[in-house]
């Protein structure tokens, strides 16, 4: 059970947060193109995207806590193949925003449901990292993702086959999560009773303040670095294939998001933290000092890879210790602040890109996650589970 479930969540993660969640920003120099997109309609569609990100993960949560995993994650993995299937066919920017919003909305149903599969069929000893290798699923979509953009560049074929792939790869996760969770039943404990209430409380702040500045920077990153390196270039290499690169490198670094036990182990989650919001901030801020060298671009990709895979990674595992009678409700919880700060993030950044340049969005962006850094209190930070009102 549980080689099988880490398998069908590896793969649910790679298509939905792979190409449905971060392919936009991968083919964003290709959207401005076919459909003449400024920075802030880039900003504005991306944002739609999460906000599908958002709604997926309010209905699966609804449909979890009703009808079990299954339903939700092969109703994301539907939404995926639909989404990016509409993308490989659009004509215009709404039928294009379409196909974003479906696409993305796949990684807000198809991955929380394995918190709770995760929860009752592996031992306690084996969870962290079952969780960490479903979370860093989401590498090898984004490198495969950008191994096929670096191939249409190389070989000129048109962006919509890529999106035509996609649309094949989802089909296939789906068929392979319908025979790997057709086993993991309905939890047979009823959730609490107070439901969402029951998350606010003070140990879980810190976990939703890390989410948000995640979402910033991560919905930001996704969304217009690929296009701010392509634009400048990196030498003996086409710009038409930059954006490839930085998806690539990105995707190889995030595969460290494997080693976020260990490290959590070594470390201690306050430093953790602590380095993975200073791995944020140089990410965004080498994107805007280094734009067009290769050191900018490997350093910033790469960062900005171990940055997200080993945040989504803690935030899978941290949620599941506050909660542990209901793991599924506090990860949906911290993602839907991230999902938030994604939303915010990617729709500001975007007008503020059209309003002073890029490179000044960019250090704008990194200012957040350093001043977090800065204010992480390790007595705040604990990871027993959190005490949960009597109803």
């Amino acid at each position: 059970m549980f080689q099988g479930l880490s398998a069908a969540g590896f793969a649910a993660t790679a298509i939905s947060y792979g190409p449905g969640r971060m392919g936009f920003g991968l083919f964003v120099p290709e959207f401005k193109s076919a459909f003449s997109m400024s920075s802030s309609t880039v900003g504005l569609v991306s944002s739609l995207g999460f906000a599908g990100f958002f709604i997926g993960l309010l209905i699966a949560q609804f449909f979890l806590n009703r009808r079990g995993p299954e339903f939700p994650v092969l109703t994301g993995l539907a939404a995926a193949t639909i989404g990016t299937s509409i993308i490989a066919l659009a004509h215009d920017v709404a039928m294009l925003t379409v196909g974003v919003f479906l696409a993305a909305s796949s990684a807000g149903f198809a991955w929380t449901p394995f918190n709770d599969a995760v929860h009752r069929k592996v031992r306690d000893v084996d969870r962290p990292f079952a969780l960490s290798e479903i979370s860093t699923g989401t590498s090898v979509g984004v490198a495969l993702a950008g191994a096929l953009a670096l191939a249409m560049v190389l070989l000129e074929f048109d962006w919509r086959f890529c999106w035509a792939v996609f649309a094949g790869a989802s089909a296939l996760a789906f068929v392979g999560n319908w025979a790997a969770l057709r086993q993991v039943e309905k939890s047979p404990e009823e959730g609490p009773q107070k439901g969402w209430r029951d998350l606010l409380h003070l140990t879980a702040m810190p976990l939703f303040g890390i989410a948000f500045v995640y979402g910033i920077t991560s919905a930001v990153y996704i969304s217009f670095a690929a296009d701010h390196f392509a634009r400048h270039g990196v030498p003996g290499f086409s710009d038409d294939a930059t954006p490839a690169l930085v998806f690539i490198f990105y995707g190889l670094f995030g595969l460290s998001g494997l080693l976020t036990n260990r490290m959590r182990d070594a470390l201690g989650l306050p430093w953790l933290l602590r380095a993975l919001l200073l791995t944020a901030a140089a990410s965004l801020a080498l994107a805007a000092f280094l734009p067009a060298s290769w050191l900018g671009l490997v350093s910033s990709a790469g960062l900005q890879g171990v940055n997200v895979m080993m945040t989504s990674a803690v935030l899978a595992f941290w949620s599941e210790r506050l909660f542990p009678s209901f793991p599924s409700l506090g990860f949906t919880a911290s993602l839907l602040v991230t999902a938030a700060g994604s939303v915010i993030g990617s729709a500001v950044a975007g007008i503020v890109s059209d309003g002073i340049g890029p490179e000044a969005m960019f250090y704008m962006i990194a200012a957040i996650p350093l001043a977090a850094a800065v204010t992480v209190q390790s007595r705040f930070v604990v990871e027993r589970p959190a005490d949960v009102p009597k109803t």
